[in-house]
């Protein structure tokens, strides 16, 4: 039996489309992963390749970022979807980028990005018009600005709990009268806290007196949370006094040394109008 002869171009693996995706990835997070898995399973057999606009160009038509530039290339290179890393990515991709890195298609959302550097309404204009768009879908729910104002809004919490891990206020910029008011407001959140545990101890009790003593179990209830109330008011209120306390003493050891600045500044201006 003669064996039929093997067409040599079936064996060849198809070729993989280069698509190519560009971001900041500013504290990368779940929601750049799944527009990079998309733009990965565009076409059956894709190589992904992802630009990252570097510092200067970022802070120039974006903003500040929290993460430095080698820190988010370094993010993109440890997602499962890249196969890789383009640094130092264009604000507006070209023809010349295009031809460079062999760019079938370009991924991303179909939103008007707008373009700062001035090139342009949208960024990806050029793109669209020459047909190589590939369009993928946003994550609602999460983004950098996301994360961003959610710190910005428990920016006290966040501040204590890296005083609580050992960071100093100059590490995170505070002021010394915002550094002690929130060391006087954690201790007072850890004593409420001590309260609050005590105060579930002390109705175990309650209930094992009241039982003891034959006490009827609605009377009992009644007295326990009219002390227990009772208590609590009295613990805010010494709170509160002792928090007041505090800060009033803060604030006059600042007046203080405020005013002993003013007087040597005051001493010294004579010396140096005689000199």
């Amino acid at each position: 039996m003669v064996a039929e002869p093997v067409n040599s171009a079936s064996c060849v693996p198809e070729k993989p489309v280069r698509v190519y995706a560009d971001g900041i990835y500013d504290l990368f997070h779940f929601g750049h992963a799944k527009s990079l898995e998309q733009a990965k399973k565009s076409f059956p057999n894709t190589y992904l390749l992802v630009g990252c606009c570097n510092d200067e160009v970022t802070h120039r038509y974006k903003g500040k970022t929290v993460m430095t530039e080698d820190e988010r290339y370094e993010s993109l290179r440890h997602c499962r979807w890249v196969d890789e890393v383009i640094p130092d990515a264009p604000w507006v991709i070209t023809q010349e980028f295009i031809d460079k890195h062999k760019i079938d298609y370009v991924a991303h959302d179909s939103l008007p990005y707008a373009d700062a550097s001035g090139a342009g309404k949208d960024v990806y204009e050029f793109v669209k018009a020459v047909g190589k768009f590939k369009e993928t879908n946003r994550t609602d729910g999460i983004s950098t600005s996301d994360v961003i104002m959610r710190i910005l809004k428990d920016y006290n919490q966040y501040v204590m709990r890296n005083l609580a891990r050992g960071y100093s206020r100059k590490d995170l910029g505070v002021s010394y009268v915002k550094e002690k008011q929130l060391r006087v407001n954690m201790g007072i959140t850890k004593l409420r806290e001590k309260v609050k545990e005590h105060q579930e101890k002390v109705g175990q009790k309650l209930h094992t007196v009241a039982k003891t003593a034959g006490m009827h179990h609605g009377e009992w209830v009644e007295n326990a949370d009219r002390w227990v109330a009772g208590f609590l008011e009295k613990f805010e209120e010494s709170c509160h006094i002792m928090e007041t306390a505090i800060k009033d003493r803060i604030q006059e050891g600042l007046k203080r040394q405020q005013s002993k600045v003013r007087t040597n500044l005051l001493q010294d201006e004579p010396e140096e109008l005689i000199s």
